[in-house]
């Protein structure tokens, strides 16, 4: 297991508190399997967003592939919309804050929660009878004797569990407006039943058995009308996490899928947006439920945080992607309430994130023909060499998440860093070629439905708070300015070869798959989504799955209208022993 000190010193936390994981050997994973999306689809035509003191969402394009080959979005979004999940420092206070419920909990936001909490087995307790079982304005309570009931008929809940409360009220209610005010107004307005949400005994009763992570499909963990704190910090007092607004649960069996929490990593946030996916196939989700008990998780994302180069700056002004800002909404406040949550503005692209065909490519070949000359040149000389530029429509909402998880297959390029002839001005990438791969592919083949990660190195060595300027930092704007080797770049051959190969998706520890020559990038792009590559950027710590054997998992934020975006990489890993061949 990979673990940051940070991630340490929560773990340490947890077993302080009584509880013990379950060691289990985890078997080989096969390359196949059900995948179940559990999320909501964020929109501003649906009830995504609590109805009060909190942040409209909003996507605002602002590159297109008239103009710049590419699509780019920015973010106007809270942490707590859609599928969310609760760090411990939502509700319980810090613990010099002089707050009542203050304690050590209050210190550990999103970012510190250790990658293993994120994963687990899905134990779904059916109260589907109890979803309007309420007056109007109140939930009805999900008291300790439901968990136990399930337990008779089922087995104890403990270490590894993900407790998941089915009531089927996101499936019932989560509509476009104006239904969609029945979600969350209309309980509140005390017009109709809330959503159905556990007692503070229930999370108490949970938390002594060991369970660490929750989901629920109500709008909230907190019941109506005055329970919500209590929940709140029942849980996160104990180190407790959990997901709010999970939907399509009544997908799952009783037990044994492996279920994920793919979350936003917010640098000193409450929580924040995620992707809640599902394993149904039954040999899969048991070796992966193994390495989640073993706590073997590896965190493969970067933080976003307004002092960390996160965002494309682009090579010249007019080109940067929306810069992350962060903004706090709300701190235990006694105007507002007590609790905590940060909003977010900031490039759909930000941090690790997903690249679909759809980003870089155009819709049909209309766009093409009103697209500005410069691009329709681009495209012409693309087209000579490669063939006809391919077209795609496809958005976040509706993609594949099959496509971005599997076998990891890390290939180490580092040797190739220093090889390129750059100059201030003249930016260039080593490219990793078809015979580079072709050498690695000798003494370990690729296999199609693999997620080939290129092990770079360079978030690794150059991801580091920004300098004071006029400095540039080492990680972005050196190498793009070509006062520094640009990161390792995957050619074009090689991007073709991998598909060749039965290969899905590629990921990379670089901020780009294309490297810094802007004509080689834009190529690589529209070659990669011609091929309908999904591409995963901006990854880190590959040296800790290097050579083993690890499932790789990855998934954007499920927001409407965008082409890709920011989420979480994890990767699950077998006992040491078990290394590639």
């Amino acid at each position: 297991m990979h673990a940051t000190p940070r991630s340490h010193a929560f773990a340490v936390a947890i077993v302080c508190l009584g509880y013990a994981a379950r060691v289990v050997v985890a078997a080989d994973p096969p390359r196949g399997g059900g995948v179940v999306d559990l999320s909501l689809t964020v929109a501003g035509d649906l009830p995504c967003v609590w109805p009060a003191g909190m942040t409209p969402f909003a996507v605002v394009p602002t590159a297109t592939f008239g103009r710049s080959g590419r699509h780019r979005d920015m973010l106007v979004i809270d942490e707590h919309t859609g599928t969310q999940w609760d760090a411990p420092a939502h509700f319980v206070p810090p613990p010099d804050s002089g707050l009542e419920g203050a304690g050590p909990m209050g210190a550990v936001t999103g970012e510190k929660v250790p990658a293993w909490q994120f994963c687990g087995e899905a134990c779904v307790i059916d109260l589907t009878a109890h979803r309007d079982a309420a007056a109007p304005g109140e939930s009805f309570l999900i008291g300790p004797e439901h968990v136990r009931e399930w337990e008779l008929t089922h087995r104890p809940v403990g270490p590894g569990d993900v407790v998941c409360f089915r009531t089927g009220y996101t499936d019932t209610y989560y509509r476009p407006f104006p239904a969609g005010d029945r979600f969350v107004s209309e309980a509140l307005r005390k017009k109709a039943p809330g959503w159905a949400a556990p007692k503070p005994e229930t999370m108490t009763y949970l938390a002594d058995r060991g369970v660490t992570t929750l989901a629920s499909d109500g709008a909230s963990m907190g019941p109506l009308p005055n329970l919500a704190v209590a929940t709140h910090q029942a849980g996160g007092r104990r180190g407790m996490v959990w997901v709010e607004c999970a939907t399509n649960l009544g997908s799952l069996p009783a037990t044994g899928s492996f279920v994920a929490i793919l979350a936003a990593k917010h640098a000193g946030g409450s929580g924040g947006e995620c992707r809640l996916l599902a394993v149904t196939d039954a040999a899969l989700a048991e070796a992966l439920i193994a390495r989640a008990r073993a706590h073997a998780v590896v965190d493969l994302s970067v933080t976003l945080d307004e002092q960390l180069p996160v965002v494309w700056p682009g090579w010249s002004a007019g080109e940067e992607g929306a810069r992350y800002v962060a903004k706090v909404l709300n701190a235990f406040s006694k105007e507002r309430g007590p609790f905590f949550a940060l909003g977010h503005l900031f490039d759909s692209f930000a941090g690790t994130h997903a690249v679909l065909p759809s980003f870089a490519l155009p819709a049909d070949r209309a766009e093409i023909t009103a697209a500005e000359p410069a691009i329709r040149e681009a495209v012409a000389a693309f087209e000579e060499r490669h063939g006809p530029l391919g077209t795609s429509a496809a958005r976040t909402a509706g993609a594949s998440l099959a496509d971005m998880m599997g076998p990891a297959h890390v290939v180490d390029v580092r040797s190739l860093v220093g090889t390129a002839t750059f100059a201030e001005g003249r930016p260039a990438s080593p490219l990793v070629t078809r015979a580079v791969l072709e050498r690695h592919a000798a003494t370990r083949p690729f296999r199609a439905g693999e997620v080939v990660l290129v092990r770079t190195g360079h978030t690794d060595r150059t991801l580091r708070p920004l300098p004071a300027a006029p400095a540039q930092d080492p990680c972005f704007t050196m190498p793009l300015a070509g006062t520094a080797e640009g990161w390792p770049a995957v050619a074009p051959d090689a991007v073709a070869y991998l598909a060749e190969q039965g290969i899905r998706c590629i990921g990379t520890d670089a901020p780009t798959l294309g490297g810094v020559d802007p004509t080689t990038s834009r190529e690589i792009d529209w070659l990669a989504g011609t091929k309908g590559l999904v591409v995963v950027e901006m990854l880190t710590g590959l040296e800790a799955i290097a050579d083993r054997d690890a499932y790789f998992l990855f998934a954007p934020i499920k927001i409407a209208g965008t082409r890709g975006g920011y989420g979480r990489g994890l990767a699950l890993v077998a006992p040491a022993a078990a290394r590639q061949p």
